[in-house]
């Protein structure tokens, strides 16, 4: 069994347990930091110099936040999602699956055909706050939709982020001493994917199809959405074709240079120079989108400092190494300590991308001892290096959708998206990793 004081293992069951607790994830990160680290034999001044020196891991994630926080301000008072969301509502009445579907689907684009990743979020899923009360969606649905699309493209697809993430499974199994080609993952990842995918539908049509109800509460962004159906059909102005030409050029430097950041703060300067916005606006304008996501913003920053500390103990080698001797020839056992050891390795560390060069390292000798396939080890390594992403308190992946779905303060990051996120696509991803090994 694994070592039960392994510091990895002991700080990411802490940052579980503090998670659940309702134990605020900023709070509940820094602890598991210093657990994992003192439990590694690194003094607290070591621990917090580590971890202090890794939050720039993810600077550049945490500025992004801020500058879509700020967008989103500007789209939403500009009465843009308002006229769009009137023409929507015939369209959504009553259907609550669809809507759900439509924004998984909407999400899977901002993967691969557009890659955006979760800059959308921010922008539309708080001014259709006010349409989702209205139809009683409960937000742990619209969640679950969310980080389908946010993780399933990326493990098949081989387009934008799904290209990133194959190339990396395929260059680290290459390297590592099995080849691999990038335009093999899709097929090694297909049964894992086919599991989130039953995991999205029992969460659409069975988990979360009751009524929900939620306070009046509407913060700026989400009254953006509410649209009453005596509404006069507003009129297309200036201002919404200059607020449209923003979100254009955010898309398109997103796309040409794959930084939100230069692309975020471009359409932000053209809204402001084409005078849609006033220069003196700037400062309540930012302030509002530091409201919005500063905190997803921070939580991004002591996460990166977080596996900073992770790292630095050396841990994460020794989890993976002590599993390799005690599961004898037994492939269904390999696999499924595999898939564990992915587990709890990106459940603290909240990044599929960032673990698999981890894991490679180590997967590739063991796979190749026990006689796995290269199929077979890809989709271990693409399954588990994914599998935490989901329910980890960490990721974007749970970051995005909550930073959206809070907007009015009322869905919770662990219990609303954590957990629910957790139990609909680990478990399935699990299986399905487990299974591809077997068979493929």
């Amino acid at each position: 069994m694994f070592e039960m004081l392994n510091p990895v293992v002991v700080s990411v069951l802490v940052l579980v347990a503090l998670s659940l607790a309702r134990v605020h994830v900023i709070i509940a990160l820094l602890l598991a930091a210093v657990v994992g680290g003192l439990t590694a034999g690194l003094s607290l001044e070591e621990t917090f110099t580590t971890l202090i020196g890794g939050l720039g891991g993810q600077g550049e994630t945490a500025l992004s936040y801020i500058l879509l926080g700020t967008l989103a301000v500007m789209v939403a008072r500009s009465g843009l999602t308002k006229k769009l969301i009137r023409r929507m509502l015939p369209l959504l009445r009553g259907r609550r699956a669809f809507v759900l579907f439509a924004i998984a689907g909407l999400a899977c684009f901002s993967q691969n055909l557009v890659p955006v990743h979760i800059a959308f979020i921010p922008i539309l899923i708080p001014p259709l706050l006010a349409v989702f009360d209205k139809m009683k969606i409960d937000r742990r649905g619209v969640a679950t939709a969310l980080t389908f699309g946010l993780k399933a493209p990326y493990l098949i697809v081989p387009l934008g982020f799904g290209l990133i993430f194959q190339g990396i499974v395929a260059d680290e199994m290459t390297a590592n001493g099995m080849d691999l080609t990038v335009g093999q993952v899709p097929l090694a990842m297909a049964i894992p994917v086919a599991g989130m995918l039953v995991g999205l539908v029992v969460a659409v049509l069975f988990t979360y199809r009751r009524d929900r109800q939620y306070a009046q509460v509407t913060s700026d962004l989400a009254a953006a959405g509410q649209v009453a159906e005596d509404d006069p059909d507003l009129a297309w102005g200036r201002r919404d074709v200059v607020v449209l030409l923003g979100l254009a050029v955010t898309l398109v430097l997103q796309i040409i240079y794959g930084s939100l950041v230069i692309a975020a703060l471009a359409g932000i300067v053209v809204i402001f120079l084409l005078r849609a916005e006033q220069w003196k606006e700037g400062e309540p304008i930012l302030d509002r989108g530091v409201a919005m996501v500063g905190t997803i913003a921070f939580i991004m920053l002591i996460a990166s400092g977080y596996a900073a500390v992770l790292t630095e103990t050396g841990a994460v080698d020794s989890l993976v190494e002590t599993t390799t001797g005690w599961f004898g020839d037994s492939r269904l056992l390999a696999a499924v300590v595999m898939m564990s050891v992915g587990l709890l390795v990106t459940m603290g560390i909240g990044t599929s991308f960032g673990t698999v060069p981890v894991l490679a390292a180590i997967f590739v000798p063991m796979a190749g001892a026990i006689g796995f396939s290269p199929l077979a080890t890809a989709a271990l390594i693409g399954a588990s290096g994914a599998i935490g992403d989901a329910g980890s308190p960490a990721s974007d992946s749970t970051l995005g959708p909550t930073s959206g779905l809070n907007a009015d303060k009322q869905h919770n990051h662990i219990w609303d998206t954590c957990v629910p996120t957790f139990m609909h696509y680990n478990i399935p991803l699990f299986i399905g990793g487990v299974v591809a090994a077997l068979v493929l």
